[in-house]
């Protein structure tokens, strides 16, 4: 009998697996080949604790340490820039406020990117509290922490069937027994509730095209911040000597293997572009992930108020990894019966009994 049996290897299923393999036995399926296939391993990989409505925000600070030390540390520093065009003041003040970024003059901004166009950038900002992450490490890590209090996780293992006895069982080419199941199926929450015979909670996929570009007039990009368009509209961020562009699109989509919709990504191609001095000369590749949401834009931990046996670990949206280290540890101290560091205002944001359904 499987104690906490986790549907879903992305940072969400793989984070609260570490967690609760302290406390008993643990088992997670991943229906694809590798660990991370969709949402985990499409992401922007960034941390700035000001990111996010304010339960992720609470989030981002309680996790803060574990991602700057546990393991050696997952962070490196990027920067985040924030760029607003002459006609956005308005919308460059807002975002300049919510992420708590520090006004710098043109000149300062063009020493850092230097192929913002000063004849179209009107307003720049910059947080040097922002990172990457290694989000690779960070997946292996707990999948390793998994395997070494004694649980196991398994690939190619897509659910097929799930049914309540007195216990769940749980059908993956083999016929698995669980205690307590817990959903982390990223896009596919709902279907798997469905599945469970549980009501979804109404998240919704929505789809996040990416653009990987070669290195701009042959700069090196990588001591550059990413850079963030004033509502955002676009971002840019360095990886391995490229630049990757997106338009930040959050269109809803079914579940599914996403791709980047051609039109969609050459908009965003171009309110970048307005704002440099280099064109797009060419697009090296394309693809795009699913963030996932529920109504209220955060994220869904916690036991089902309709069967406690049956926990949710969704909606991370695009905050999972930033978020991961907290989040886990809340949905473990929930389920397990520990009181969270967190305060109970903030955990009442993330529980499910905080949906309509």
């Amino acid at each position: 009998m499987i104690d906490f049996l986790i549907i879903g290897g992305g940072i969400a299923g793989l984070s609260a697996g570490a967690r609760l393999s302290q406390h008993g036995n643990v088992m997670v399926l991943e229906a694809e080949d590798a660990l991370g296939y969709h949402a985990s391993g499409r992401s922007a990989a960034l941390f700035e604790e000001s990111y996010g409505p304010p339960s992720v925000v609470a989030l981002n600070k309680a996790g803060a340490a574990f991602l700057h030390t546990q393991n050696g540390g997952y962070l490196t520093p990027r920067g985040l820039m924030l760029v607003g065009a002459i006609d956005q003041p308005d919308m460059f003040e807002a975002d300049c406020a919510d992420l708590n970024m520090v006004k710098i003059p043109m000149e300062q901004a063009i020493s850092r990117v230097p192929i913002l166009n000063p004849g179209k950038v009107g307003f720049a900002a910059i947080s040097d509290a922002a990172f990457d992450i290694d989000t690779d490490r960070l997946l292996q890590d707990f999948a390793r922490t998994i395997r070494q209090n004694g649980g196991t996780v398994s690939t190619k293992s897509r659910v097929t069937g799930i049914r309540k006895e007195k216990h769940w069982v749980v059908e993956a080419g083999e016929i698995f027994e669980a205690r307590t199941l817990i959903n982390a199926a990223g896009a596919w929450v709902d279907e798997v509730a469905q599945l469970a015979g549980l009501p979804g909670i109404g998240i919704t996929p929505r789809r996040r095209s990416m653009a990987r570009l070669p290195a701009p007039g042959g700069h090196d990009v990588s001591v550059w911040p990413m850079m963030l368009g004033a509502g955002e509209t676009w971002y840019a961020k360095p990886d391995a000597g490229k630049l990757l562009v997106s338009p930040s699109e959050a269109d809803p989509v079914p579940p599914q293997d996403a791709y980047a919709d051609d039109m969609v990504l050459a908009e965003g191609l171009a309110r970048y572009e307005e704002l440099m001095t280099e064109p797009v000369k060419r697009v090296e590749t394309n693809w795009a992930g699913l963030r996932s949401f529920a109504p209220d834009g955060t994220l869904v931990l916690g036991r089902d108020p309709l069967d406690l046996s049956f926990v949710w670990c969704g909606g991370q949206g695009g905050y999972g990894f930033q978020t991961s280290p907290a989040a886990s540890q809340l949905l473990c101290d929930l389920v397990v019966g520990n009181t969270p560091e967190l305060e109970p205002d903030i955990v009442g944001m993330l529980t499910p009994d905080r949906l309509k359904r």
